[in-house]
């Protein structure tokens, strides 16, 4: 695992990978939604020194912000912290998601499509307007989202100006009526007093870009490991998970 850390006002730059039993510094996480693949800044932009013109560079800056303000010097964040033209760190990656999330210090979740800007309201008066939105915010319908969630102990939710908006326990009743998560799974009861098929249900709505991390993403949430073969297709993907859950039930 490598994280991102501020060398220089607005400069990022990556630590070494992280590995074997090497401490792993106190950092912030970023939960968002991808953008399209020219909008997000990659491994090679950061390592080559270039992506600070792409929209994506927007979220690094908010991350490194908000991770300075509380005290933390480093953050990670998925599009440009795992060199995916490497197999092998990609697979040790999805299989290990889960448990970076669940071992962050905070976890901020940047809404894009969700702002805390007033308008006039019927009365001519300013209002916010930010909870219509939230309740239907892209972030919701995503598949690893999912994970981001229930991972860690800490989420707190902004909006695409900043603006810290709550965080998933003073917003656990808007939360479960969105995604009927249980609000025991939101307050950090384990994920095992959950059947199986509950936990299914979580992602049934959720949708991936590549179809086969709909079962990639659910991992961590019931504790197995399958190592990712994308082209495999949604029915082998969800196959090869079942059969590591059956095995992790037989077992228990």
């Amino acid at each position: 695992m490598r994280l991102l850390r501020c060398s220089d006002p607005d400069e990022f730059r990556l630590t070494q990978d992280f590995g074997g039993d090497e401490a792993i510094p106190p950092y912030a996480i970023l939960s968002h939604t991808w953008g399209a693949d020219t909008e997000e800044v990659t491994f090679d932009d950061l390592t080559s020194g270039t992506g600070k013109g792409k929209l994506g560079y927007e979220k690094i800056r908010f991350c490194g912000e908000q991770a300075g303000q509380d005290g933390l010097q480093h953050f990670w964040i998925d599009t440009c912290c795992i060199n995916q033209a490497n197999k092998a760190e990609l697979s040790q990656a999805i299989n290990s998601m889960f448990c970076w999330y669940r071992n962050a210090t905070r976890c901020y979740v940047y809404l894009s499509d969700v702002s805390t800007a007033k308008r006039k309201s019927s009365d001519g008066l300013p209002e916010f307007t930010w909870e219509p939105a939230f309740r239907v915010s892209r972030w919701f319908t995503r598949g690893w989202t999912l994970q981001e969630l229930l991972a860690p102990s800490s989420v707190e939710f902004f909006s695409r100006e900043g603006k810290r908006l709550g965080d998933k326990h003073s917003l656990r009743k808007q939360i479960h009526e969105i995604t009927v998560i249980p609000k025991s799974a939101l307050q950090g009861a384990p994920l095992s007093e959950f059947s199986v098929n509950k936990r299914l249900l979580w992602i049934k709505h959720r949708q991936t870009k590549l179809e086969e991390d709909k079962a990639y993403s659910l991992l961590g949430i019931f504790g197995v490991y399958v190592a990712p073969i994308y082209g495999e297709g949604t029915a082998r993907a969800f196959k090869r998970l079942m059969d590591e859950i059956d095995k992790l039930e037989k077992c228990i």
